[in-house]
């Protein structure tokens, strides 16, 4: 029987790691090497980076609290792959296979891609047969109306008024290994997963799904998994909770789920 992840999401923004709220709201929280060097001390399964800059290069009279030798997303990956000892996954900024080759190339084992597979669907299936379906993961955001209809967000921003259940059927079609599922509603709210959201997009993909947005406490893994999701990811739960690790694999561990402790 396979076991379940458990995966922390580090978002970059301008050189230093941020905590988010609906997409919008960003609080500077810590140094992005440091960061992978607590984990690795810690029992996670894999590591997922996001650079949400609006910019290839930083901005280094920003945040006292970047580093002042790395000026770009790519040398930060460089840095962080170094000391990384778990799958890394990084995304953020990919628009092409040679933006893809550059990220492999500096250490990353997977990429995760979300605008640039809604504006070319083709670069899914080229990216998969270059690099192998397990180092293509998909990207999905989504934001529900007050009807009830999820739609996928390009880059979280702008609405596509795509179906999730079609894009997301798609991707695997096209060749995506992995589906990293957001919700844009539920981002920063500690309200626990859109279960239902995750139920749909399980339901209709046989590849594995790693849900994200809204985790408060570590009892919510555990409806992540039981609504379909092969792995649960959160990202300001590990910044404000000691020993994370630990009590999400024991939450997990609890209710029955398998994990690797």
């Amino acid at each position: 029987m396979l076991k379940s992840r458990l995966i922390p999401v580090l978002l970059l923004k301008n050189g230093v790691l941020v905590r988010s709220e609906g997409f919008s709201i960003h609080q500077v929280i810590g140094n992005p090497i440091h960061e992978v060097e607590r984990f690795n001390e810690w029992n996670v399964d894999e590591l997922l980076y996001i650079d949400i800059s609006c910019d290839d290069e930083y901005d280094l009279r920003r945040s006292d609290a970047r580093i002042a030798e790395l000026s770009n997303p790519l040398q930060i990956l460089e840095r962080v792959s170094k000391t990384c000892f778990m799958p890394l996954t990084w995304g953020g900024r990919i628009r092409s296979i040679d933006d893809m080759r550059e990220r492999f190339s500096r250490g990353a084992d997977k990429i995760t891609i979300n605008s640039a597979a809604i504006d070319q669907p083709q670069l899914i299936g080229e990216a998969a047969r270059l690099f192998g379906s397990q180092a293509i993961v998909v990207s999905v955001d989504v934001k529900k109306s007050p009807s009830g209809f999820y739609e996928v967000y390009r880059g979280g921003r702008t609405g596509t008024g795509m179906p999730v259940k079609e894009w997301v059927a798609e991707a695997e079609q096209r060749g995506a290994g992995e589906i990293f599922l957001q919700s844009i509603d539920e981002d920063g709210m500690a309200e626990g997963y859109d279960c239902k959201l995750i139920r749909q997009v399980c339901e209709q993909v046989d590849i594995p799904v790693i849900c994200c947005s809204g985790v408060g406490r570590f009892e919510d893994y555990t409806a992540g998994i039981e609504a379909g999701a092969s792995a649960v990811a959160a990202a300001n739960l590990w910044h404000f909770k000691e020993l994370a690790d630990r009590a999400g694999k024991r939450a997990l561990r609890q209710s029955g789920i398998n994990v690797r402790m």
